[in-house]
């Protein structure tokens, strides 16, 4: 039971991030006894990933920014003489500016969260007619639906994709490749040839083009045994770069958003090339873009490291809060924390994530912001013969210390929506709310639904059904000297931040997993059942309920399957 925990451990890891979720599988991976627990009734933290009526559930409870736990006996009575504690915090601020539209009527409608099921059902009452969504929505089946907070894609060469391999955790989930790369280019959607085949294959440019295309590509792979051709370069933007090369406007445009996946102004030379060749580099591993994306979002990564920790001896306890960390005068280390029941747990390694942390131990940190929003659409923004298409699409920034917007669209084969509509998430680094930085973008790819649309009228975007704009704290470029007086053996880690992969999670949960068991091999391969010896005639004992994950669900398309690594040869 979670008010009956054992009272001594070795790492408590506070948080059930990606980061966190890969370290305490690495520590218990290398024996060490681990607690991880979550305030949270639900895995991922801001990682997560929601139905339709979870995602409401989030919602209202950001709105309403109550106490995760209202009723906690006092913990400052616990603490004695020679101690001195630090308070967690018992709300998430990391979510700002919540709006919801629903488009299922000819105006725009902006709801209080509580009474969004409401609307629905009124809405149906009234107008038989709506879309059948809107019926979806109010007998709940749109909890098919699987809405990340933030949606990122696995380069299929990146450290996150080896490490699922190299851990063998890739056996809890499967993945889809992305099918296409778009960009969005003088009021139109295009799609980006990246692969070889592509480019030959493509319509969209000359034949010199693509002469000079491959050329520069290949040159791109190899970048680093010709210095001379880029070293006076260095000091100047890759787009200012791509100006001296022999390029077309289209192919520098192509180039820069859709294969390095940069701007104008925020990449350096080194950087842009360096971009090129990782994506050229990932191509052809798992099929022709370099990029993957797990079937039923982004909240099953966290998950599947928290399985493996619960394999090795794991315990974890969801909907518990940690009031305080308790530190030693003396040493000036952490050596326990008291949690919602008042019970004291020790140990020796402290991992928390960055929300936890109170407005006092944070009040020097400067945060950037996310923008986020996630929309239902009828259709994809390039329509071709199949309705499966996987896309990624990055629309250039149009004003001064605008960011560009990287655009995901989902089909339903990725498990994350409905046959027949398309679930479509934006993101950039915030410099307004996340409405005022994406509602631009929105416009210009998708029409607003109305009840007044003529029957069998063509309508030239496809027709946005639903919306919601957030912001989210971006933690990942925090000094760990910001904090206020953490004890060394506390480590921070840190929440989502906006790049496209998951490196910074990878590498930061390394990091401090190599802090913590120094010499240790980071997430090594589980040993093969046939060459486990058990001592005499013990038996191997069954896993606690507490440690216990459930598994995956195993309805899964035909197309999908378990990663691999594709140059290993299959049993």
């Amino acid at each position: 039971m979670a008010d009956n925990l054992p009272s001594e451990f070795d790492v408590v890891v506070i948080g059930t991030g990606l980061p966190e979720s890969i370290i305490a599988a690495a520590c218990s991976r290398s024996g060490q006894r681990v607690l991880h627990v979550d305030s949270r009734s639900y895995y991922g933290g801001n990682w997560a990933s929601f139905s339709f009526s979870g995602l409401l559930s989030w919602l209202k409870e950001h709105q309403e920014n109550s106490d995760i736990v209202n009723e906690c006996p006092p913990w400052q009575e616990k603490i004695l003489e020679n101690e001195e504690a630090i308070a967690l915090s018992r709300k998430d601020k990391t979510i700002q500016h919540v709006e919801v539209f629903c488009y299922a009527r000819y105006e725009k409608y902006l709801f209080t969260i509580n009474y969004v099921h409401d609307f629905l059902f009124t809405c149906l009452q009234k107008k038989p007619a709506v879309r059948i969504y809107m019926a979806l929505v109010a007998t709940s089946l749109l909890d098919m639906l699987k809405i990340d907070l933030v949606t990122k894609l696995l380069y299929s060469r990146g450290l996150l994709i080896d490490l699922l391999i190299k851990s063998n955790v890739s056996r809890y989930a499967e993945f889809k490749n992305i099918t296409r790369i778009l960009a969005f280019r003088e009021g139109r959607v295009e799609q980006v040839p990246c692969s070889r085949a592509d480019v030959f294959n493509s319509k969209q440019l000359t034949m010199v083009e693509k002469r000079m295309l491959m050329k520069f590509l290949t040159f791109c792979m190899e970048y680093e045994e010709h210095p001379d051709e880029y070293k006076a370069y260095e000091e100047i933007t890759f787009y200012e770069y791509l100006k001296t090369q022999k390029l077309t406007p289209n192919l520098q445009y192509f180039v820069l958003h859709s294969i390095a996946m940069t701007s104008e102004t925020a990449s350096s030379t080194i950087d842009g090339l360096r971009a090129t060749k990782n994506f050229l580099h990932c191509l052809g591993r798992y099929g022709n873009t370099p990029f993957l994306f797990p079937l039923y979002g982004q909240g099953e990564l966290p998950q599947c490291f928290c399985r493996m920790c619960a394999v090795f001896g794991g315990i974890y306890c969801l909907r518990h809060l940690v009031q305080c960390l308790v530190v030693d005068k003396e040493s000036g280390k952490c050596k326990a924390v008291i949690d919602q029941f008042g019970q004291r747990i020790i140990s020796k390694h402290f991992l928390v994530e960055d929300s936890y942390f109170s407005e006092n131990t944070c009040s020097h940190v400067q945060y950037r912001q996310i923008s986020r929003a996630v929309l239902i659409t009828d259709r994809s923004v390039l329509k071709t013969d199949s309705d499966q298409q996987i896309s990624i699409l990055t629309v250039p920034a149009e004003e001064p210390g605008a960011f560009a917007v990287r655009v995901i669209e989902l089909c339903s084969s990725t498990m994350t929506c409905m046959k027949g509509t398309y679930l479509v998430h934006l993101t950039c680094t915030s410099s307004k709310t996340a409405r005022e930085d994406l509602e631009p973008v929105v416009q210009k790819l998708f029409t607003p639904y109305t009840e007044k649309e003529i029957e069998n009228e063509e309508v030239e975007k496809p027709r946005l059904l639903w919306a919601l704009y957030f912001n989210m704290r971006d933690s990942s470029d925090v000094s760990r000297n910001s904090y206020n007086d953490l004890p060394s053996n506390v480590y921070v880690c840190s929440g989502p931040d906006c790049a496209l992969g998951n490196d910074n999670a990878v590498k930061q949960a390394e990091a401090l997993f190599q802090q913590i068991c120094p010499n240790e091999d980071f997430c090594p391969p589980p040993p093969n059942p046939e060459d486990i010896i058990l001592d005499g005639d013990s038996l191997q004992p069954e896993a606690s309920e507490s440690s216990a994950i459930p598994e995956a669900n195993s309805e899964t398309p035909r197309e999908s399957a378990n990663l691999r690594n594709p140059e290993e040869p299959s049993e």
